[in-house]
């Protein structure tokens, strides 16, 4: 049966976002339910789109899917989407859940990756200085000589 209206479409995108999330998890329907706490019969209809779960079975389904709560909120539309560009350095800081070390690492892994991406984003310099380089057919490795050049 397909969803008639916008929020029946929301509940049963909301379904099929839960059932997603499970398998990615490796988790039976079963598995998952006895972890959310809710009964198997409850959870099928929730991944079907056919019931509307409240905030506090959407946050167990969340915990037992090691995922925040507030993104199932968001897509059951009980809290709208964030406005604005998510500070991940500061929300990796609040985390309760990790020691100082492992959010000192999450930080330094996230900072390489943003600066790896800036890096490949920008244009290369060594390309701009030296056009000749591309156009002779061969490839110029770093720290190496062209051939000729001695």
């Amino acid at each position: 049966m397909a969803p008639v209206n916008e929020f029946e479409q929301r509940w049963f995108d909301l379904g099929e976002f839960i059932r997603e999330q499970r398998r990615i998890g490796h988790l039976s329907l079963r598995k998952l339910s006895e972890m959310a706490g809710i009964s198997n019969p409850y959870l099928s209809q929730i991944e079907r789109g056919l019931r509307k779960p409240s905030a506090d079975i959407l946050r167990q389904i969340a915990a037992a899917l090691h995922i925040s709560a507030e993104t199932l909120y968001v897509r059951a539309g009980i809290l709208d989407e964030p406005g604005g560009p998510t500070d991940l350095i500061a929300e990796i800081r609040r985390a309760g859940d990790l020691d100082e070390d492992q959010k000192r690492a999450l930080v330094q892994i996230y900072e390489t990756f943003r600066r790896e991406r800036a890096t490949r984003s920008e244009p290369d310099l060594d390309d701009a200085l030296e056009p000749a380089a591309s156009t002779t057919g061969g490839e110029h490795v770093a720290g190496e000589e062209s051939p000729g050049a001695a």
